[in-house]
């Protein structure tokens, strides 16, 4: 099919051709779950190049992850879309897209364009060193709190200078962020949050004779760059994400924004769902378009994803719906514990792997990391292959940070964090003192830690014969690698850093199991650069030490997911953009799914994890098993648990209740399963429903207020006893423990979280 022919492709539904079409001024899209959204941008895309004749390089589009950049490039460069010419285009992440702009003009900014990006460890190294210098107590004022809150500031843009001094210690903070950000200029190197703040500032400054000439330059190349931007996940955008691309569409108000506020769930990380919400308001003239067919899921799984959502009361009005089949009813599990919880799940995944499903197509969900290593320990117990996401991740692991910041030396040897790193490994007697000495002569003389080492003869009395020796040695070899480096192909300076640092023979020397994979990891970091080399080259464009460390450093979570045979295991938050056929989704229990700590939750947290349970829910094509433990021991303690708010709000329809024999033996899941029989969740053959499941979301009965007439019996066919699942307003969901008399019905019922409470009957319902 010719790029021309996007607009009317078969492919597109009308929705979607709607959107595609579009040509002039703002649109926003509403693109439900499976919606097809990426199929919208990429036609959309297509057809601007085709048939509106738009050059390919005047087209950018930004994505939350490199896999979907990667992704949507793919499918750009196909024959029957753009082909070759899709490399012309700007694909890319927030931060990637930014890195390639302050690359082309890093005068402006104060930096050359070989600075490096420093990642989460290098930063709170960064403000360890500043708390140090400014001498406070590091266990007074935490380098990952500080690191936070500096974080929080530049999402919002603003400075050390343009701090609001209003809580306790925000002095100290802004000292902190100040020494931060001269450490940051005086090593040549930028944080993640400088990228776009680094590019809004630019586009922001006052064309009034005030600006140095190369942040006007810059500035001028910017607004003139781009005649549509287009931006995928909209809803995750903080607002100085918003501001730049306010900013790069301003010339042609040319935005395109496609997002599902139903999807918003990073607003611990800065993403304001008022930027899509609000999106009208900016943008009074904006086209509006609503994605609501699921491509994706079952009618079974989309009328559950749409019955927990629906309660929100602030979402943008959507109905989602699909065509596909009922397929099976979604499993509610009851088991006994997390320890039964976990046999549950290794049974489950060896079912499907019978029936036929890959393990790479099956994915275990829990709220919070501490739920996995249950879940790890099961799977391991089986030897049944398993990645992890959101954990260590490959990249950060010793000898891997090692090895980079080796190579972040050589490419820019003002980097005070790596070579702080590397001064003494593999072990070289360079001992601490000697490198504070090093680090207090480069602070009184406010140059690197690099240019230290250069001027060792004028403090080398300060060190002592045997140290001075060392760290002139260290100072020859850096020296030498840097030189040899030059023009070298980037896996070629990797095994030359690891040969003649004497790290890899170091390794060897230990002889152990342990070094033995670290040497393994290393020489899989090698294959990584040979693998960038390769994909750049396809590009079209040369590789480089620098391009790849930038690659590295950029890298999310879902960018680590592998094709393997192998199951993956993540929390709700890394499963955001993925899908599978099979989703376990663990742990669904009040205080756990929605998530409590000892704090009461804000509406705003509530409604973000009914937003959560719904991205979820959306990630199963046809299998999804719920399961939810009697009791559950995390953090240390022992919680009893009730099945989460959220497992009442699917459609009885297109639910199969089931237990665990350690749940039904333990007398437990009885008291809120109504089935007489014990089943295990095996069959994963599709099913045909008892009944048709409607389209729109069925609401559990109950939704009125516990009457009692004095006895311990039903009453206007409520059934308030001893066991009873209730809810309250403030406590959420219960257990009655016994039924009392103050004057009025009452009861005496357990809430987890709060304890025993009694309540009067008529400020509960049943659950």
């Amino acid at each position: 099919m010719a790029a021309s022919e996007a607009a009317a492709a078969p492919e597109l539904n009308p929705p979607q051709a709607e959107a595609v079409a579009h040509v002039a001024g703002p649109l926003l899209v509403f693109a439900g779950a499976g919606s097809g959204k990426t199929r919208v941008i990429t036609y959309r895309i297509a057809n601007l190049v085709a048939r509106e004749r738009v050059a390919p390089w005047r087209i950018l589009a930004v994505t939350f992850t490199n896999k979907a950049a990667g992704e949507m490039r793919a499918r750009l460069e196909r024959p029957e879309m753009l082909g070759p010419v899709a490399r012309d285009l700007w694909v890319g992440t927030f931060h990637a897209t930014c890195a390639k702009f302050l690359r082309l003009f890093p005068e402006a900014i104060e930096r050359t364009r070989s600075f490096v990006i420093y990642d989460t460890t290098d930063q709170k190294a960064v403000v360890t060193r500043a708390l140090r210098d400014l001498d406070l107590d590091d266990r007074r004022y935490p380098p990952k709190v500080v690191l936070s809150r500096i974080h929080k500031e530049k999402q919002e843009g603003r400075g050390p200078d343009d701090m609001s001094l209003d809580s306790f210690g925000d002095d100290i903070v802004k000292k902190v962020y100040a020494r931060y950000e001269q450490a940051l200029r005086a090593a040549n190197a930028l944080d993640f949050e400088d990228l776009i703040l680094s590019v809004v500032r630019i586009l922001e400054a006052p064309l009034d004779g005030s600006m140095p000439a190369d942040v006007v330059r810059a500035k001028e190349a910017l607004e003139k760059k781009f005649d549509y931007v287009l931006v995928d996940e909209f809803q995750d955008t903080n607002q100085i994400q918003y501001r730049l691309l306010k900013r790069l569409a301003s010339r042609t108000r040319n935005l395109c924004v496609v997002g599902d506020d139903d999807q918003s769930i990073y607003r611990w990380r800065g993403a304001d769902v008022r930027n899509i919400r609000g999106f009208r308001k900016d943008y009074p003239d904006a086209k509006v378009v609503k994605l609501e067919q699921n491509y994706r899921s079952t009618k079974r799984i989309v009328a559950s994803a749409l019955a927990v959502i629906a309660p929100s009361p602030t979402r943008e009005p959507k109905e989602l719906w699909t065509d596909n089949d009922d397929g099976s009813p979604i499993r509610l599990v009851a088991v006994a514990d997390e320890r039964d919880e976990a046999a549950c799940v290794v049974r489950t995944i060896k079912d499907a792997r019978e029936a036929g499903i890959s393990p790479k197509e099956v994915a275990v969900f829990y709220r919070v990391h501490a739920q996995s290593r249950v879940l790890e320990e099961a799977l391991r117990a089986v030897n049944m292959p398993y990645q992890i996401i959101g954990g260590t991740r490959f990249y950060e692991r010793a000898e891997i940070k090692d090895a980079i910041s080796y190579l972040r030396v050589l490419v820019n040897p003002k980097s005070d964090v790596d070579l702080i790193r590397i001064i003494n490994t593999p072990a070289r007697g360079i001992g601490n003192t000697t490198v504070e000495r090093v680090a207090a002569y480069a602070s009184t003389q406010q140059i690197s830690l690099f240019e230290a080492l250069r001027r060792l003869d004028d403090f080398s009395e300060d060190l002592g014969t045997a140290p001075r020796k060392r760290v002139g040695q260290f100072r020859e070899l850096l020296l030498g690698l840097i030189e040899e480096s030059k023009e070298r192909p980037p896996a070629d300076v990797l095994r030359m850093v690891l040969a003649k640092s004497g790290y890899k023979t170091a390794l060897e020397a230990e002889d152990t199991a342990e070094a033995e994979g670290r040497l393994e990891n290393l020489a899989e970091l090698e294959g990584s650069m040979h693998d960038y080399a390769a994909e750049a080259e396809a590009r079209g464009e040369a590789p480089s030490l620098d391009g790849f460390l930038e690659r590295v450093t950029l890298q999310s979570d879902a960018d680590t997911i592998t094709g393997d045979e192998r199951v993956t295991l993540m929390t709700v938050h890394g499963a955001k953009g993925l899908e599978f056929e099979l989703v376990l989704l663990t742990g669904m229990e009040e205080d756990m799914f929605p998530y409590r700590n000892q704090e009461p939750r804000s509406p705003e947290e509530m409604e973000e994890e009914r937003r959560l349970a719904y991205v979820a829910v959306t990630r199963a094509r046809k299998h999804l098993v719920v399961t939810h433990a009697r009791q559950r021991q995390i953090f240390g303690t022992t919680r009893l648990g009730v099945p989460s708010r959220f497992v009442s709000d699917f459609p009885p329809a297109a639910v199969e209740q089931l237990e665990t024999a350690a749940a039904r033996a333990a007398g437990q899941a009885g008291r809120w399963i109504d089935r007489d029989s014990h089943r295990a969740p095996t069959s994963w053959r599709p099913q045909q429903p008892a009944r048709e499941v409607p389209r729109e979301p069925v609401r559990e009965a109950g939704e009125r207020y516990v009457e009692y007439d004095g006895a311990d019996a039903p009453a206007e066919g409520a059934a308030l006893r001893r066991g009873s699942r209730v809810v309250h307003e403030k406590f959420g969901r219960g257990e009655v423990l016994k039924v009392v008399s103050v004057g009025e019905p009452a009861v005496v019922a357990f809430f987890p979280g709060w304890g025993e409470k009694k309540v009067l009957a008529r400020f509960l319902r049943m659950a």
